[in-house]
């Protein structure tokens, strides 16, 4: 690859000229590997969006991304070693947010986490190919929706305003993001005024074989 003029490096700041020997250098070498750069794709999803939305939260966009995040692994297929359904309520003052269906499922990439949804009925289904404790905080993070004592997605806990969560009907203590996903278990996470007293459900009507 031909040099830039000297007089151009000349006459350039210092800082323009490193930056174009840089350049050059890294044309250069992938020149010489046959290496072609990767697109970037933005995840409209990822990391970062979603930190300070209101619900209605979707599924993430790239959700191998999103499981990626959250420390699991993608499958070729659904585990078979540990199977388990846990079901998930959000409320928010008493209105209930829609679970999406395929979190944790990238069909494009036919992959699936061992940790996803294939409805919106809010259940949350464990198909692993090994035996482990899966939490809520897990689940969260594949949905792209940050989780702790004090916060939901976007909506912050303070000003009159509380977020609760609760398992089979029963306050839960600490961080709800460590909430273990057990078996038929019922895990409502309520965000509301103080003083509001809506309904908590203590239990799913368990259906379709699960």
């Amino acid at each position: 690859m031909p040099r830039p003029p000297r007089n151009v490096l000349a006459v350039a700041p210092l800082g323009r000229a490193l930056t174009a020997l840089l350049a050059v250098a890294a044309v250069t070498a992938l020149a010489a590997g046959g290496a072609k750069a990767a697109p970037v794709r933005p995840d409209p999803h990822g990391v970062d969006a979603g930190r300070d939305a209101l619900p209605p939260w979707p599924a993430p966009a790239d959700a191998s991304a999103a499981v990626a995040a959250a420390g699991l692994e993608m499958l070729p297929a659904e585990g078979v070693v540990q199977h388990t359904h846990t079901h998930l309520d959000v409320l928010v003052d008493g209105r209930p947010v829609t679970v999406p269906a395929a979190i944790g499922i990238d069909e494009p990439r036919r992959r699936i986490s061992p940790l996803h949804t294939h409805d919106t009925s809010g259940v949350i289904h464990v198909e692993s190919p090994r035996r482990a404790e899966f939490t809520l905080g897990q689940f969260m993070a594949e949905w792209r929706v940050p989780l702790d004592a004090k916060r939901i997605g976007g909506l912050h806990a303070g000003g009159g305003r509380h977020l609760a969560a609760y398992v089979n009907g029963r306050r839960a203590a600490g961080n709800p993001a460590a909430l273990v996903l057990r078996e038929h278990d019922e895990i409502a996470l309520v965000f509301a005024r103080d003083g509001d007293r809506h309904p908590v459900p203590k239990g799913y009507a368990w259906s379709n074989g699960l």
